[in-house]
């Protein structure tokens, strides 16, 4: 079935790979915050995993990143405070040896829920974007993905944690982008992405050139506000990474949150009237904009994933290109009340 599910991408004339980081690939990726642990705050989380422990979990995200592959993704992304992610994702790289992907992960965040669920209060995972924990998380990162990864990101950069003020970072970055030949990309969260980006893009390796070779951001049919800054880094020549396409499943799924429903509705209406997932739907709606990102799913599983990757075909349809202009207008919400939504989302 995967097999199949590859040819047709591989054949359909509307599948356009385009330029990430200097590799010609298609504009979608897998993130593992769902698939190296047993929690995560996507919504119905807990109901995707059959079982918990480590080895169980290894296999299922293997089963997962094959299904992927099939589907024709090429870019992987991992990070440190994601449980096993990077050993799973490492070991699944020395088993199957593809020539062709991109792999990525993240520091910043170190992993402390200790393969729990209900942490009893304790945080899953804890912010260190010092200098020392830098280099501590870069051997490894070394260690799991070192031959592979192309890509290096500060996880979740914010302006309050001062990380793109701090000179040693810099340093130790811009010596991870010359000796092991790395990509230094940031990955931004909360309501003031924009602000956080437009910061980033005047920082400077010890060269004097541009530090940052890409950006990871979220950005979604509810949360569009970051859209200016990262067309601006796009045409900066900053490859540009959407993570939490799907709103953590809010998209799906609006659960409590009554003013999310009448957005679900429409977008689960759009997808019906084109005969296609809401979620393919939504993923497609963030590939047409203007600053060319490469959209990650979140996939949890086999599943999902090939739900996730139709996207690639769809995006370029003529018939969604009002219905995405359309989903844009009604299902926008205010960033702060997005984010604050997102905090209460619970670990599951």
């Amino acid at each position: 079935i995967f097999s199949l599910f590859s040819m047709i991408l591989k054949m359909s004339a509307d599948s356009k790979v385009y330029n990430f980081l200097g590799h010609a690939i298609e504009p979608i990726g897998v993130g593992l915050a769902a698939l190296g642990r047993p929690g995560y705050i996507n919504v119905g989380h807990s109901e995707d995993l059959i079982e918990k422990d480590p080895e169980w979990m290894r296999l299922h995200s293997w089963k997962v990143l094959d299904a992927a592959y099939e589907a024709g993704v090429r870019y992987f992304d991992a990070a440190r405070s994601y449980g096993k992610a990077e050993e799973f994702l490492g070991t699944w790289l020395d088993s199957r040896n593809p020539a062709d992907v991109v792999i990525g992960s993240k520091w910043g965040y170190y992993y402390n829920a200790n393969w729990r669920i209900d942490t009893e209060g304790a945080p899953h995972e804890i912010k260190d974007h010092s200098g020392l924990h830098l280099r501590k998380q870069s051997l490894e990162t070394t260690e799991f993905l070192g031959k592979s990864l192309k890509l290096y990101q500060i996880h979740s950069a914010t302006l309050d944690s001062g990380v793109l003020d701090d000179s040693e970072v810099i340093s130790e970055l811009s010596k991870l982008k010359r000796v092991k030949g790395w990509k230094i990309g940031l990955s931004l969260s909360g309501a003031r992405q924009a602000d956080t980006l437009e910061k980033a893009l005047s920082v400077k390796d010890e060269e004097g050139e541009p530090l940052f070779n890409s950006v990871q951001a979220t950005w979604n049919l509810l949360e569009q506000s970051a859209g200016q800054m990262l067309l601006q880094a796009h045409q900066q020549g900053l490859s540009v990474i959407i993570k939490e396409g799907m709103a953590n499943g809010r998209l799906l799924k609006a659960g409590r949150l009554s003013k999310l429903q009448s957005r679900v509705v429409a977008l689960q209406s759009a997808a019906l009237r084109l005969r296609v997932g809401p979620d393919a739907l939504a993923l497609a709606a963030i590939m047409r904009r203007p600053f060319q990102p490469l959209v990650l799913s979140g996939a949890a599983t086999v599943q999902q994933v090939i739900s996730n990757a139709a996207a690639i075909n769809l995006r370029d349809r003529p018939e969604i290109v009002a219905v995405v202009e359309e989903l844009l207008g009604t299902m926008k919400m205010d960033p702060e009340e997005y984010w604050a939504d997102r905090s209460t989302l619970a670990w599951n």
